[in-house]
C-alpha cells in the first residue's frame, strides 16, 4: 500500500528480453487484485534403460522455468469504484479491459511476431515472465447481449535472459569444483558418490587429486571433486 491506496497487479511489457525497451502499451494494471496465484516447479528427469532391459532408474536432466497461474476478474455491473459513468459506457468497459490484456500480453508485436515480454508486479512479487495461456470466461450480460463481468484465468511461463540464467545456474552448477575436508571415516568412493550420485567417476577423481591409493585418505586433507565424467562415458 502506497500513499493509503492499495497498490494493484501490474503487468508491464518489453519488447526485448533483457527488459530494456518498454512497449506500447506499457502496462495492464488490474481492476481487483486476485485474491490468490500459484507457483509451478516441475523437473525433467530422463530415462534411458539399458539394452535388454524395460526400466531404469530416473536420471535429473533439468528444472523447468516456473509458472505462476493468476485469475483476474472484470466486472461492468457498478462494483468497481472507478467505473465510467453511464450504462452505454459501462456495457463497454469490460471488452475494453480485455482488449487491453490482450494487447499487453498476448497480442504479436510489429516485426518480431511474438508477444511481449512481461514483467508482473505486486507487493513483494516481481518476475519476468511470457504468457502461457490465457483463458476467457464471460458469466454476466446485459439486456444486449454484452458481457458486464468476465474472468481472465492466465498463465504465463518464468523467463530469464540467457547471461542472467547461466550466471544463476553457474553458482549452483555441478560443473564447478568443489573441495571437502577428509575426515577420519571418509572413503574416497563414498565422497564421490554424496557429490556426483555415481560411484564410477571414483578413479577421475582420484588422478584429479593425484592419489596413488585412494583407498588411504590422510585426514584433514582436501580433496577436490571435479567436473568430471565416469568411466564408461569417457570411453
Amino acid at each position: 500500500m502506497a500513499d493509503g491506496k492499495l497498490e494493484k497487479l501490474t503487468i508491464y511489457t518489453y519488447k526485448d528480453e533483457k527488459f530494456e525497451q518498454a512497449g506500447d502499451p506499457e502496462k495492464f494494471v488490474v481492476m481487483f487484485n486476485p485474491t490468490s496465484y500459484a507457483e509451478k516447479y516441475e523437473m525433467e528427469y530422463k530415462q534411458d534403460p539399458a539394452p535388454g532391459t524395460s526400466k531404469s532408474a530416473p536420471k535429473f536432466g533439468y528444472i523447468k522455468p516456473k509458472d505462476y497461474t493468476f485469475e483476474f476478474i472484470l466486472d461492468g455491473t457498478g462494483v468497481y469504484e472507478d467505473l465510467p459513468q453511464g450504462e452505454a459506457a459501462r456495457s463497454a468497459y469490460v471488452n475494453d479491459k480485455i482488449k487491453d490484456f490482450l494487447k499487453v500480453c498476448v497480442d504479436y508485436v510489429g516485426d518480431s511476431h511474438r508477444p511481449y515480454f512481461l514483467k508482473i508486479s505486486w507487493g513483494r512479487l516481481t518476475t519476468r515472465v511470457v504468457i502461457k495461456s490465457a483463458d476467457i470466461t464471460y458469466n454476466l450480460f446485459d439486456a444486449n447481449g454484452n458481457p458486464v463481468r468476465a474472468k481472465i484465468a492466465a498463465s504465463f511461463t518464468e523467463n530469464i535472459e540467457d547471461s542472467l540464467r547461466v550466471k544463476e545456474e553457474k553458482a549452483k552448477s555441478p560443473d564447478l569444483t568443489h573441495f571437502r575436508k577428509v575426515k577420519e571415516e571418509s572413503k574416497l568412493p563414498i565422497m564421490v558418490y554424496k557429490e556426483y550420485r555415481d560411484h564410477l567417476p571414483y578413479l577421475a577423481v582420484a588422478r584429479a587429486n593425484k592419489l596413488n591409493n585412494f583407498r588411504s585418505l590422510s585426514v584433514g586433507t582436501t580433496v577436490a571433486l571435479p567436473p568430471v565424467k565416469n568411466e564408461t562415458e569417457q570411453q
